[in-house]
């Protein structure tokens, strides 16, 4: 067993660094590191980096395991953090990624893996039987994954913005979620591509590669020119639109949510694209009588992978529910953020108690009371061949989150519905929901609703939406959409603005308008969409 080998002056710098700006308590000790190697069943051995503490006493052992590389900046947060407060950290590298063997074929063996890592470290002589698991997107994957068999050993898990049904991420709205998952193909199949600058040069070539790539059709040959063979499962996911296709059995974990009796600390977004999942999971949980606990901040996908709160509660969930330290580290079960100027707020449960506010959709108005049945209230053509473009959202990667929504409703193909000014402030905890009169020429069409806050000078900013592919026999007649939850406060003078549009392109793929199979489809037909009237419930806070 080769000697861990201490960072270096800039490693520590950046360690101190980190500290000050995510707000973490002072170290409580060196560290050093050295690397692994794990084999697992099949012959492949993967490779890992221990953090070794410098203590006679640590504190337990943490796993993350990562497709992106050991050593990454997450590790500032996460591994290095840890390891400097008295914790073993084994960062190890999936399979088929960063020098470990085997083939890398997303999601697929995970929990073989996983389980495999859990039976080396036991044999370990400094692994000393506690044991936990950290990590954001799909480090959150893997740790799902685990738990379908949860290990004796393990007493603590966080999982920040991490999913563990991937059929319903990609296809759940009916849709391809295009955006992120051919961006996320083509950033993985290159990730190893020399060093840093030439990552630089290739990612600003790879922009301009992927929004043809958007454009293209069908989709897996759009791809071809940015992925270059390497990422052969991207044609599989488009190609397999039914969730509940037995294609998707190994890509989902849910059993870990029926399984899972452990301390587990979830974190999520208000604009990351897993928060249904996230809300998910705690709701089982919960449901089921496990030790959860749910951090849900106005954050993106990223932001919230490297947010300084996220680091601080995870630390303060190990230190309890590993290393033992006596106390409770939160305050209350749920912590959410408000948005729009509402702050963080504790709770008890997920979602709290709220009552329903009701607005009906006029011609281009949300109004108080029910107007009766006046007719069609408005129209619009939705052309694929010039698909209504996605703006700001519950994106994996930026340009994700709250933006202008100018824009998007300076556009023919998309409607609005804008209230009064309100007299007071209005809190909405949870997901709305829109019931609307829907009728369409084309049996094969998309909608996607989206939710603003208008201020006292007119802009609009996006709160919540929603996403749905219709069902050809029943496009006509009512639909009812949930709207992703939130959490916002309207202030007192601001305006409720409901969009509606045919699409939100390159975040999910468009409806091309006919009976072809999504990953073969060519032909563009437009549809005409005209709505009679809708209700928008709301969840208002007391």
């Amino acid at each position: 067993m080769t000697t861990p080998v201490p960072p270096g002056p800039a490693a520590r710098a950046v360690d101190r660094i980190a500290t000050r700006l995510l707000g973490l308590p002072p170290a409580r000790t060196g560290y050093g590191v050295r690397e692994e190697a794990v084999p697992v069943r099949d012959g492949a051995v993967l490779l890992a980096e221990h953090l070794v503490p410098d203590t006679a006493h640590p504190l337990g052992t943490v796993l993350v395991r990562t497709p992106y590389g050991r050593g990454t900046p997450l590790d500032i947060g996460s591994a290095r953090a840890l390891a400097a407060r008295g914790y073993h950290v084994l960062v190890q590298s999936c399979r088929g990624t960063f020098g470990s063997g085997g083939v890398f074929d997303p999601m697929v063996h995970e929990v073989d893996d996983g389980l495999d890592t859990v039976a080396w470290l036991r044999e370990q002589p400094w692994f000393d039987g506690r044991l936990a698991t950290m990590g954001a997107s799909y480090l959150g994957w893997t740790q799902w994954s685990l738990l379908t068999d949860p290990p004796p050993e393990l007493a603590a898990a966080v999982v920040i913005v991490g999913p563990h049904d991937f059929a319903e991420v990609t296809h759940g709205t009916g849709a391809f979620t295009l955006l992120g998952f051919l961006g996320w193909s083509a950033m993985v199949a290159g990730q190893e591509d020399g060093g840093m600058v030439r990552r630089l040069l290739r990612g600003a070539r790879g922009r301009r590669a992927l929004e043809s790539a958007f454009r293209g059709l069908p989709l897996p040959a759009a791809a071809e020119p940015v992925l270059a063979g390497r990422a052969p499962w991207y044609r599989d996911w488009v190609s397999h639109p039914d969730p509940a296709d037995p294609f998707w059995e190994p890509r989902r974990v849910t059993d870990a949510l029926e399984k899972a009796d452990l301390p587990v600390l979830l974190v999520g977004g208000w604009q990351d694209l897993f928060l249904d999942q996230t809300l998910h999971q705690y709701a089982t949980l919960r449901g089921r009588g496990v030790d959860v606990a749910l951090t849900v901040g106005p954050w993106t996908h990223v932001q919230a992978a490297l947010a300084g709160d996220v680091a601080r509660e995870a630390l303060g969930w190990l230190d309890e529910n590993l290393a033992g330290a006596t106390g409770r580290a939160r305050r209350s079960p749920v912590r959410i953020h408000v948005t729009g100027g509402g702050g963080w707020r504790d709770l008890p449960e997920w979602p709290p108690p709220t009552a329903p506010q009701v607005r009906w959709l006029t011609a281009g108005r949300l109004v108080g009371r029910d107007p009766g049945r006046t007719g069609p209230v408005a129209a619009f053509r939705y052309d694929p061949a010039d698909p209504t473009p996605t703006l700001g959202g519950r994106l994996l990667n930026p340009p994700a989150g709250v933006r202008d929504n100018a824009p998007l409703e300076a556009r023919a193909d998309v409607v609005a519905f804008t209230s009064e000014p309100l007299g007071a402030a209005v809190e909405v905890i949870g997901s709305p929901v829109l019931e609307l009169e829907h009728h369409t020429d084309n049996p094969h069409a998309d909608l996607f609703v989206r939710l603003c806050d208008v201020d006292a000078r007119g802009r609009s900013r996006n709160v919540t939406d929603a996403h749905l592919r219709l069902d050809p026999a029943r496009a006509d007649g009512p639909v009812r959409l949930e709207l992703d939850a939130c959490a916002h406060r309207f202030a007192a003078g601001h305006r409720l603005r409901l969009l509606v549009a045919g699409g939100s392109h390159p975040r999910f793929a468009r409806n091309t308008g006919t009976a072809e199979h999504p990953a073969e489809a060519t032909t563009l037909v437009s549809s005409l969409h005209t709505l009679g009237g809708g209700r928008l419930t709301l969840p208002v806070a007391p």
